[in-house]
């Protein structure tokens, strides 16, 4: 395993990837989430295992990389996985989206699909900034982010509250997947908890309903939360990168 610094423009993007064989497979974190997280690390673990690439990595202003939090947008950060992705894999990759990760993944897949050959998502929360965010703000939050620029949320995820910016909501209006088709010409498959308290059943059965693809599937699992990481959950992720790898012609260890 490497861990490194990735340059990009301005942005210093940090990373840790494991070599192996293909197809590659990419994880990818949620909103104030870093690469050190129970599931980057758990697929780590496997990829080594099992000589398969890896490669995780911090969004800007998200853990080791540089750049403020509060400054960044969805845009950013799916140009932050972009330009990742492109520089340190080679060939089609499987994207591992969890929460916010899995909408960028979507969004990487409707944009750069000569970049995914298979898709897994963890709770996939595409367009919430949109449909989550703004549409549960009250008239004062609505007002104090057009007049101040932010509202603050509670979040149990990390210390201090959510900072939420009018830029992160506006410039989300132009990242949306669930508006415009969204064809998933590869493997793809959904994994999400019956309990999760931050990600509906709906927002899974919409995403599912919405997009298009020969081999797209959603895996409901009772009881489990928007974490997604007891010893059963996490075994259920590598069974999808397993199976849509298997799906693919690749190698398997």
């Amino acid at each position: 395993m490497s861990d490194g610094i990735y340059k990009f423009g301005a942005r210093s993007l940090a990373y840790s990837q494991t070599p192996g064989e293909g197809p590659g497979v990419v994880f990818l974190g949620g909103f104030r989430s870093d690469k050190e997280g129970t599931k980057a690390i758990y697929l780590e673990d496997w990829a080594r295992r099992h000589n398969r690439a890896f490669l995780r990595f911090d969004y800007s202003g998200h853990g080791q990389s540089s750049g403020d939090f509060e400054e960044g947008s969805i845009g950013d950060w799916f140009e932050d996985a972009v330009a990742i992705i492109e520089a340190l894999t080679e060939g089609p990759q499987v994207l591992v989206g969890s929460s916010m990760g899995g909408w960028i993944s979507l969004l990487i897949a409707r944009e750069r699909p000569d970049l995914v050959g298979g898709l897994v998502t963890i709770a996939a929360a595409p367009d919430f900034t949109e449909d989550s965010m703004w549409a549960g703000f009250d008239d004062k939050q609505r007002a104090d982010l057009v007049r101040v620029g932010r509202v603050e949320l509670p979040s149990e995820y990390a210390e201090g509250p959510y900072v939420i910016t009018r830029r992160l909501i506006e410039e989300g209006r132009n990242r949306l997947v669930l508006r415009d088709p969204l064809h998933l010409s590869f493997p793809a498959r959904f994994l999400q908890g019956t309990a999760d308290p931050d990600v509906e059943l709906s927002v899974a059965h919409r995403l599912l309903d919405h997009a298009t693809g020969k081999d797209v599937r959603l895996t409901l699992v009772k009881g489990a939360d928007h974490r997604f990481s007891n010893p059963e959950c996490l075994a259920m992720i590598v069974d999808a990168v397993d199976d849509v790898t298997a799906r693919l012609g690749g190698a398997m260890a």
